[in-house]
C-alpha cells in the first residue's frame, strides 16, 4: 500500500508542473473523473466483479486524431458509441471532450488516469476489481501508461486489478496475449487474415451475429458476450457472439455475419 501512495504523491508533483505548461491551452475542460463505474451501462453492469471503464469518442469524431486506427468501415456505422446512455448529447459531448483531452495533452492525460487507479487499487482491500479502458476506443493504455507515469499496471503488485478489453489491432493483441492483460480480438470485414492467426494462437474473437447466436462458428464454440461484459474469464478458443445492435442490425458490409 505504502508503494501506491508514494507513486501517487509522485505523481502530484509532476502533475502541478504539466498544469503551469498546459495552463494556455483551452482546447478542452478540466475532467473530473476519465473513469466510469460499470454499473452506469447496461452490459458491464452484468458483469460480476465491480468494474471501471473508460469512454473516449471512437475513431475520428475529434477530427484530428484516430482513435480507433483499425476500425473498418462496417465497425463505424456499426459503432454502439451513441447507444445507450451514449444517445445524450451531454455524454457524447463528455466523451469528445476526454477525447480531447488524451490528444492535447497526453501526458497530463496518462497522471490524471493512473492516480484514478491507484486510487481504486488502494480501496480495494485487495478485491478482485476489473478496468476496461477501452470502452469506446482502441488504444494502447497500458503501454503510455507506463512510458508517461513510469508504472506498470500489470506488475503483480496490482494482481487484483484485472485489465481486458478488445481490439482490431493485431499487433497489440500479440503484445498482451497470455498476459494480465486479457484481449478479444473483434472481427471485421476486412482483417479475415488476422482472425485466423488469432485462432492459430489459441485466442478468442469476439464477432457480432444478425440474429440469434449459433452454437459454433467456423468450427469454434459460440459464447454469449452479452451476457456479460468481463471477458477476463472465458475460456480459450471461443468466438463471443454478440447480436446486432443499433445501426448493426442494418449492416450490409459483412461486418455483421449474416449467413449461418
Amino acid at each position: 500500500m505504502g508503494h501506491s501512495l508514494t507513486s501517487i504523491n509522485q505523481l502530484k508533483k509532476i502533475n502541478y508542473m504539466n498544469q503551469i505548461n498546459t495552463a494556455t491551452k483551452p482546447t478542452y475542460k478540466a475532467v473530473k473523473n476519465l473513469l466510469s463505474e460499470g454499473s452506469t451501462n447496461t452490459k458491464t453492469a452484468k458483469n460480476e466483479l465491480q468494474t471501471y471503464i473508460l469512454y473516449l469518442a471512437p475513431s475520428d469524431i475529434i477530427g484530428t486524431h484516430n482513435l480507433c486506427p483499425m476500425a473498418s468501415a462496417g465497425c463505424k456505422a456499426a459503432c454502439l458509441y451513441s447507444a445507450g446512455r451514449g444517445r445524450f448529447s451531454n455524454v457524447q459531448l463528455s466523451r469528445i471532450n476526454k477525447a480531447k483531452f488524451w490528444a492535447y495533452d497526453r501526458q497530463a492525460f496518462y497522471m490524471q488516469l493512473a492516480t484514478e487507479i491507484m486510487k481504486i487499487y488502494d480501496k480495494s482491500n485487495f478485491q478482485q476489481i476489473a478496468i476496461r479502458l477501452n470502452g469506446t476506443s482502441d488504444i494502447d493504455h497500458l503501454n503510455l501508461l507506463q512510458r508517461y507515469t513510469g508504472i506498470n499496471f500489470l506488475d503483480s503488485f496490482y494482481s487484483n486489478l484485472l485489465f481486458y478489453d478488445y481490439t482490431k489491432n493485431i499487433n497489440v493483441y500479440k503484445r498482451y496475449f497470455g498476459s494480465n492483460y486479457k484481449l478479444t480480438f473483434s472481427k471485421s470485414e476486412t482483417n479475415f487474415d488476422e482472425c485466423l492467426e488469432v485462432i492459430s494462437m489459441g485466442g478468442n474473437i469476439a464477432a457480432v451475429f444478425s440474429a440469434e447466436l449459433p452454437d459454433t462458428y467456423g468450427g469454434l464454440s459460440v459464447i454469449n458476450g452479452d451476457e456479460s461484459d468481463l471477458r477476463y474469464f472465458d475460456p480459450a478458443g471461443v468466438i463471443v457472439g454478440l447480436k446486432a445492435k443499433g445501426d448493426a442490425k442494418k449492416d450490409l458490409s459483412g461486418f455483421v455475419i449474416n449467413k449461418y
